[in-house]
């Protein structure tokens, strides 16, 4: 922990989002300078059957540059990796990202469980997870996974949230570190990028 702030020094950012989703997103990552150094890992869920056109319209939307996950893929400081529709996304030991075709959880893939699962297992106390705006159950186990590892958790504040069963479903499981608007999650990531080492 940083004495300073009481916040974690963290080396990574795992967000998940749904339904209203898009727009959640943006409002949380466009703030992010570029410069800032935290690479960011996001689960979206998407139908299967179009491409991804995330990362070209956040990199027009904001400084950080955006990619589309690719297996085997390092994770990269200071960028914004979106899942890739159809796939599972995962963290693996070498901190470098997985495309999997298990089955669907919560009917979803890519999960949000599956990516906050894997990468409290590589991350630990080093990882922030962030849980948005969404129509189902998904993230909330695995946000309660990052919580059990020690990382940082976070939830939007469901009263803001464009659908707030996903938030609400988390915070039926454990109570996270904060629950913020997504002014307030922004702010807070520019402060956890400040401090880490």
């Amino acid at each position: 922990m940083n004495g300073a702030t009481g916040l974690p020094r963290v080396q990574a950012i795992a967000v998940g989002a749904s339904a209203g989703g898009v727009e959640a997103l943006l409002t949380l990552l466009a703030p992010l300078r570029r410069g800032f150094r935290l690479p960011i890992i996001v689960v979206l869920h998407l139908p299967e059957e179009r491409r991804s056109q995330l990362a070209e319209v956040f990199a027009r939307r904001m400084s950080l540059p955006a990619v589309e996950a690719i297996d085997k893929q390092q994770i990269a400081p200071g960028t914004v990796h979106f899942a890739t529709p159809g796939y599972h996304l995962s963290v693996e030991q070498d901190r470098s990202l997985s495309l999997s075709l298990e089955d669907r959880v919560h009917h979803s893939r890519p999960s949000i469980d599956y990516l906050f699962e894997s990468a409290a297992d590589v991350y630990g106390a080093a990882l922030a997870a962030v849980l948005l705006t969404g129509a189902n159950h998904d993230g909330a186990h695995g946000l309660a996974q990052v919580k059990r590892h020690g990382g940082l958790t976070v939830v939007q504040d469901p009263q803001e949230a464009h659908v707030a069963t996903m938030p609400l479903a988390a915070l039926s499981l454990h109570q996270p570190d904060y629950i913020l608007p997504l002014r307030g999650i922004s702010r807070l990531l520019v402060e956890l990028e400040r401090i880490a080492c």
